[in-house]
């Protein structure tokens, strides 16, 4: 019975955790290209919560979301973007099993009972001078695409 109220207690704690908890969380962001940070580029973090702008290696606090992280960093001749996935953190569960469906509900709303990876690794890719993937396949242009295009 001791075993079963301790049980309830730590689930009653948790539950509350995300109903009035946080909302906002760190991530860090850091880019690479062939295995070796690359430093100095501007990144763009964007949920449906809103965007926020960091210069790499950094880290910036954002608003959790059930939405996926879009990560989109730039400079010169490097480019790169990323995902991170938004799951839900422990304190869902236990605001299901105390408060049924209104603590859910909570959650999902402010994003508190979600969490995004709190390291993220944005590989890079090098550009070319006009800011085009330097693999990229290129499509030559005729004269008869030139002048249809004209008419």
């Amino acid at each position: 019975m001791k075993r079963i109220l301790a049980l309830l207690g730590v689930v009653a704690v948790t539950g509350c955790a995300s109903v009035a908890g946080e909302k906002m969380q760190p991530v860090s962001v850091t880019t690479i290209f062939d295995n070796k940070e690359i430093a100095g580029l501007g990144c763009t973090l964007t949920n449906d919560a809103g965007s926020w702008f960091l210069t790499s290696p950094a880290s910036v606090t954002v608003h959790k979301s059930t939405g996926d992280l879009a990560i989109d960093c730039k400079k010169d001749s490097y480019a790169g973007t990323a995902t991170a996935v938004s799951k839900s953190n422990g304190a869902v569960w236990g605001n299901i099993l105390l408060g049924g469906g209104i603590g859910y509900i909570v959650d999902r709303n402010t994003g508190a009972g979600f969490d995004y990876p709190p390291t993220i690794v944005v590989t890079l890719r090098q550009l070319d001078t006009v800011g085009i993937p330097a693999n990229a396949p290129l499509k030559p242009v005729s004269s008869t695409d030139s002048a249809a295009k004209a008419n």
